[in-house]
């Protein structure tokens, strides 16, 4: 038995991670500490309402997302430094992943407050444990790009970089990817590592309809393909194969003959065709200039 004196929770900002899914996800601890604390910081108060509701906890909720994060943690940190208790939640899963609350915990380290995480479900790791994929070394990437080029051009610059130390196992790849994207980002995929890259989807995980599809980008794709529709929250997982000499120097020549090709099949100057390709990129040009010259030095 808990006595109330046991119950208490020292003062400071709670990082409580919440279902991802199957609401039975939440840890005790969360419970008790989402009933002890003064307020509920929430990326969509509404969707933590529903949490709360269903444990029958009855404590103020106040918003923190990612379009008034910086002004709602000056708030919170001053409540936190008069001796607040305070619970910082996502909509699922662990806050700060990939989800608002990295400024907030970064003002309260700065303001001298205790942060306390409070473990629990997280849609990367719970694919990565069941996906057989090397769980050894892993490398969390969160969303990639929306737009096309810059979603390739990440995946180029990856294909380029990913490296293990000799004889160590493989570097799985972790996303986040949204359902209407899923099939451009495995053509991209395909497109960048060819069609016997080994990747795992893990879909709706911990919910009725949990599901994992493992083999080549190319088999999932065609599976994908065949449905009406797909849905639901995606994790990706790719383990990638070492980079040749050739990929190295394919990417980092990218930029340059991309240029060199606008420059001669569009009668536009560079300047004209670096802002198209940040544009397209949705990169900044001076961003582009600069990789444009490291690029231009390594060839010399």
């Amino acid at each position: 038995m808990v006595t109330g004196e046991e119950s208490r929770i020292a003062p400071g900002l709670y990082l409580v991670a919440t279902p991802i899914g199957n609401l039975n996800d939440i840890t005790l601890r969360a419970l008790h500490v989402l009933r002890s604390v003064d307020r509920v910081a929430c990326e969509d108060t509404r969707q933590t309402q529903k949490l709360l509701n269903h444990f029958q906890i009855d404590v103020p909720t106040i918003s923190c997302h990612e379009h008034n994060e910086d002004a709602r943690a000056r708030e919170l940190v001053e409540a936190l430094k008069g001796g607040g208790r305070i619970a910082l939640v996502s909509d699922a899963g662990t806050p700060a992943i990939s989800d608002p609350g990295s400024r907030l915990v970064e003002a309260a380290i700065e303001a001298g407050v205790a942060v306390i995480p409070i473990p629990g479900a997280n849609a990367a790791l719970s694919a990565l444990v069941a996906s057989g994929l090397p769980a050894a070394e892993f490398t969390f990437l969160g969303f990639l790009p929306e737009k096309s080029g810059a979603r390739r051009t990440r995946l180029e610059e990856l294909a380029a970089g990913v490296k293990s130390p000799a004889g160590a196992a493989a570097r799985t790849l972790i996303f986040y990817e949204a359902p209407h994207r899923i099939q451009e980002t495995l053509a991209d995929l395909e497109s960048v590592w060819g069609p016997e890259l080994k990747i795992v989807l893990a879909r709706e995980l911990t919910k009725v309809h949990e599901e994992f599809l493992r083999g080549t980008v190319a088999e999932v794709r065609r599976e994908l393909a065949s449905r009406d529709r797909v849905r639901g929250e995606i994790t990706l997982l790719v383990e990638p194969p070492e980079p040749s000499r050739d990929t190295v120097s394919a990417v980092r020549e990218k930029l340059v003959d991309r240029v060199a090709r606008m420059v001669f099949e569009c009668g536009i100057d560079e300047k004209e065709a670096l802002k198209r390709l940040a544009r397209e990129l949705g990169q900044s040009k001076s961003e582009l200039y600069r990789e444009l010259q490291r690029e231009r030095a390594r060839r010399k």
